[in-house]
């Protein structure tokens, strides 16, 4: 058990304003392992109040010693890596293994990167008679989901610090533990007070009053398109900045020419990672219809090697998903999928066999689904593909951009060429060419409904800072 109760702010480890509590629960035995208080809008304000107060010593801070402090921060992180892979794989359900790659592996190679970043980043230049500047837009709101919490957390928090703004972070009630480590370490590294400051709760109360909050010059939310729009709405009243990173329905298009095996099994793989809880997960696959026979039965044969089980065990290739609201959700889509009429071809509603605790779901393959289905159009958030039939290559086009999300997708084709051209056509901000593996150093982010704003590299970094004009007097010529 993981007791916390305080919060992080200005420094120091605080008593809470209320008495409330919120259990942590074990996506895989439905058990408590952690608990932290329940904050309210006075926690938010005295953590607004340290970041304020805090502003315009951190904005001035030197960027190489700001870096020397992300680089504490990433020491601290590789120290606990251990803990925090545990941490994460009970709050989330993610196997252990994969847990330390990329639960753990993933922020703490961010902080690094932006520590290595920060002494080469120009923050200012000259145009003509300008000195242009580059100044941080201020005290950052973070608010943060549970489904990859530490990761989401630290494309937040650290190109934020290096930008020279100072934070207060809400994490996802749901996975809190692993900020409350953060925390810890942070708390180590001498970190001015004020600079990151932690408050936990529930989003209608502290989430809400971030966003509403006056000193808050900027909102940075992770979470599904519903809670982003109330973000949106929340903050236009100050006119505050706000980035949004939001739900997906991502398309893998499976040209004619792909090595069709290949292309299947990484569709699936990139589907069902995390149990399927990942935005950018390519949950609809697009195939010719003369290929697809063979293309269902190859991605019905790699969906049934995903085991489900224990994320501690040796053997599980799949472990729970994060709540029971979450767990009845999915199921209820995939019972959703067969009354419209889709080809089950694996997996569907019941309980995996032989886990009578924990928030299983079966890996299920759809086939033969409708473009305009409930389960092709609307973010399921769990181990569910839906396989599409095109007849050409402008319908594949057509379908992969008929959804109100843009975030990612993918192009199989053994003409990269081709693959790319067909890219540069869908509306989504990440496209993976052949399998191309995620890059840490590209921007992320999307079109449409899929939110606005970048993450990551230097893209990141810039989402925190804001142009200052200085007009300089001409030099008078000779």
């Amino acid at each position: 058990m993981d007791i916390r109760d305080k919060f992080y702010i200005d420094g120091r480890w605080t008593e809470p304003a209320g008495r409330r509590t919120i259990d942590v629960l074990s996506a895989s035995t439905e058990e408590v392992i952690g608990r932290i208080p329940e904050g309210s809008e006075a926690d938010v304000n005295a953590a607004v109040a340290a970041a304020r107060a805090a502003f315009d010593g951190w904005a001035a801070t030197p960027p190489v010693e700001r870096a020397g402090f992300l680089h504490k921060i990433h020491e601290g992180m590789k120290a606990r890596a251990d803990d925090i892979a545990r941490t994460i794989a009970g709050e989330v359900g993610m196997p252990l293994k994969l847990a330390a790659r990329i639960q753990a592996g993933s922020p703490t190679y961010t902080f690094a990167m932006y520590a290595r970043m920060l002494p080469g980043f120009s923050f200012e230049e000259k145009t003509a008679n300008s000195l242009v500047l580059r100044e941080p837009v201020g005290v950052v709101a973070a608010i943060t989901p549970w489904n990859y919490p530490l990761h989401q957390i630290a494309a937040k928090v650290a190109p934020a610090l290096a930008a020279g703004c100072t934070v207060v972070l809400k994490p996802s009630e749901v996975a809190p533990l692993n900020a409350f480590i953060l925390a810890d370490i942070i708390a180590g590294c001498g970190l001015p007070a004020g600079v990151f400051n932690l408050v936990c709760g529930y989003g209608p109360v502290v989430g809400e009053a971030l966003v509403r909050h006056a000193d808050i010059d900027m909102v940075s939310f992770t979470g599904s398109t519903r809670a982003g729009k109330r973000v949106s709405e929340l903050a236009a009243v100050t006119v505050k900045r706000v980035a949004l990173e939001l739900g997906g329905k991502s398309a893998a298009v499976i040209l004619p020419d792909a090595d069709l095996a290949a292309a299947v099994k990484g569709t699936v793989n990139a589907c069902f990672l995390n149990s399927g809880q990942t935005c950018t997960a390519h949950t609809r696959m697009l195939v010719r219809e003369d290929r697809y026979a063979e293309a269902a039965r190859i991605a019905r044969q790699v969906a049934e090697t995903f085991t489900v089980g224990d994320p501690f065990g040796e053997t599980a290739r799949l472990g729970p998903l994060t709540s029971a609201a979450q767990r009845d959700r999915v199921r209820g889509f995939i019972r959703k999928g067969i009354e419209e009429g889709a080809e089950l071809l694996t997996g569907g509603a019941d309980a995996p066999e032989g886990l009578p605790k924990g928030w299983y779901v079966k890996p299920t393959v759809f086939g033969r689904v409708a473009p305009d289905s409930t389960i092709a159009q609307e973010e399921i958030f769990g181990p569910v593909l839906a396989i599409i039939t095109y007849r050409d290559e402008e319908e594949a086009i057509r379908i992969a951009n008929d959804t109100v999300y843009g975030l990612a997708g993918a192009v199989w084709s053994q003409d990269e060429e081709h693959a790319k051209r067909v890219a540069r056509r869908i509306r989504a901000g990440q496209i993976d060419i052949n399998g191309g593996p995620f890059n840490m150093h590209a921007p992320f982010g999307g079109f449409k409904q899929s939110g606005h704003g970048r993450e990551l590299g230097r893209y990141g970094l810039e989402e925190f800072l804001e142009f200052k004009s200085l007009q300089l007097k001409a030099e008078p010529k000779a």
